[in-house]
């Protein structure tokens, strides 16, 4: 079974960090897939690759056996072409030795990340007692949209806001949604938006993916809604969704250039 790692930011001699692995299998006429999320363990010749948990799977019957080798042979080189590997070796279940230590908790989802922008010079021009009030409301038109679209407030960052979500879409219809809230109130905002583990210590949330969304935000204008190529990739559809290309960004201390998305209201 033909096995490729998607190693993202990573590159083969990084261990200790999480990503997805995609496989594929043709008995005649019939494909069988196979991907989820892996941990990756040590470099070279000793790396290992888990499963985080149960892999989906995927069963496609193609009639012939030909249109079925056709079938492989696309779905390996769109792999290849979307910054994946080849694996060799087997993907094991996850070892307990590699469990999150205790007291912390990981999760896979979107991450959205609120900023006002020019919050500094606003509450300088309102005054104290003005801001005050201004941000009262403006935590509460969040938190409502985050109710609305099922997010999940994790922690706020001065006038930020950090929460995570289980769709990638749910995420950018929130963002929108916040968006078109607080410009009554005479503010703007930026809105970053990412794909992958993070782990929470302390209250605080950690992790790669927590730090590419801080900086996918920062690469935001004001009234911007910027997401990752990691978010667009799961979207499953992109009808309700409009998404325009933003170039290729450096993000800061982060490997690698990453490919930005502007979303059209």
């Amino acid at each position: 079974m033909p096995k490729f790692l998607r190693i993202g930011v990573h590159q083969s001699n990084v261990s200790g960090y999480t990503s997805k692995a995609w496989c594929i299998r043709r008995t005649g006429s019939t494909i069988f897939l196979k991907w989820g999320a892996v941990e990756v363990q040590g470099t070279g010749a000793v790396r290992k690759v888990y499963w985080t948990r149960l892999p989906q799977e995927k069963t496609i019957r193609c009639r012939t056996a030909q249109r079925a080798q056709d079938y492989a042979k696309a779905a390996i080189a769109r792999r290849r072409s979307h910054r994946y590997e080849p694996l060799t070796g087997s993907i094991a279940n996850r070892p307990r030795s590699v469990e999150p230590a205790a007291g912390l908790k990981q999760a896979l989802a979107t991450i959205l990340i609120v900023d006002i922008v020019g919050s500094t010079a606003k509450a300088a021009k309102l005054g104290d007692a003005r801001w005050t009030k201004v941000m009262g409301h403006y935590y509460a038109a969040v938190r409502k949209e985050l109710k609305s679209s099922r997010g999940k407030e994790v922690v706020t960052t001065g006038d930020g806001v950090v929460a995570t979500f289980k769709a990638p879409g749910a995420g950018i219809t929130c963002a929108n949604a916040i968006q078109k809230a607080v410009r009554t109130l005479g503010l703007e905002i930026r809105v970053g938006l990412h794909a992958g583990e993070y782990t929470i210590s302390g209250g605080e949330m950690v992790g790669l993916a927590f730090h590419i969304v801080t900086r996918v935000a920062a690469k935001a204008r004001a009234g911007e809604v910027l997401v990752s190529s990691a978010v667009k990739d799961l979207l499953k559809t992109q009808s309700a969704v409009g998404l325009r290309d933003h170039g290729l960004h450096q993000l800061k201390g982060v490997p690698e250039r990453w490919r930005l998305y502007r979303v059209e209201s």
